[in-house]
């Protein structure tokens, strides 16, 4: 039997929760350098990421996500604004400074090729930060995602279509391929308004938060 990646944007739009296409979604993400995202985590991979069954993840539109939300539209006036400044506020209160994740090698997950990162804590801690300040100011109203937090950053979805990405040839070239892991450093927290074309997620900025040094302070850019 042929095991297949299977398809990463109808698993998203026919979860209980769905994530149609075209709407935009809230999410918070890490983001990182382009051009190193792109030397380090695309282009070693590129023979393997443009196989047939997969789109390739894009460096500009490369991600860790934090937090996905509710529909953009959904939300009420001033309600993002607000989730904003706490989400900021709240950030220096605690004193969360920037960080280090090292992203492994990719793997074949269920319905994309994934980088996955360590240590989780620094990143989960702004996942239940941002779920807490989504919940309270909303008073609940949408289903916040992922449930349990791992970091990672996808290289390559699994998409629909007669050619199906095979799961064992897929580990097999990637085990025929040389690389190690990739320390990338959390320098900021970004709000965005994200859709996907079930092929390709992009997304409109409309805050950062700026994780700092220990010697600089926090700030935001709406």
């Amino acid at each position: 039997m042929t095991t297949v990646v299977n398809n990463f944007f109808h698993t998203v739009e026919s979860r209980r929760h769905a994530w149609p296409v075209r709407r935009a979604d809230l999410h918070w993400h890490l983001l990182f350098d382009e051009q190193v995202v792109r030397d380090a985590l695309v282009e070693p991979y590129r023979a393997i990421t443009h196989r047939p069954g997969l789109a390739p993840v894009p460096a500009r539109w490369a991600h860790c996500t934090v937090l996905h939300g509710g529909p953009v539209d959904q939300y009420r006036d001033g309600e993002i604004t607000e989730i904003t400044e706490r989400v900021a506020k709240e950030c220096q209160n605690q004193m969360i400074l920037s960080f280090d994740l090292a992203f492994d090698r990719p793997s074949v997950g269920t319905v994309a090729l994934e980088c996955s990162a360590r240590p989780g804590e620094p990143a989960r801690r702004l996942w239940e930060l941002t779920a807490r300040v989504d919940a309270e100011v909303t008073g609940g109203r949408f289903p916040l995602t992922p449930a349990v937090y791992a970091p990672h950053v996808s290289i390559a979805y699994g998409t629909a279509g007669p050619i199906r990405a095979d799961r064992r040839e897929l580990k097999a070239a990637l085990s025929d391929q040389p690389g190690e892991p990739v320390v990338l450093r959390a320098t900021r927290l970004c709000l965005v308004a994200q859709s996907h074309n079930r092929r390709h997620i992009t997304w409109d900025s409309l805050a950062e938060i700026a994780l700092p040094r220990a010697d600089s302070s926090t700030a935001v850019a709406g």
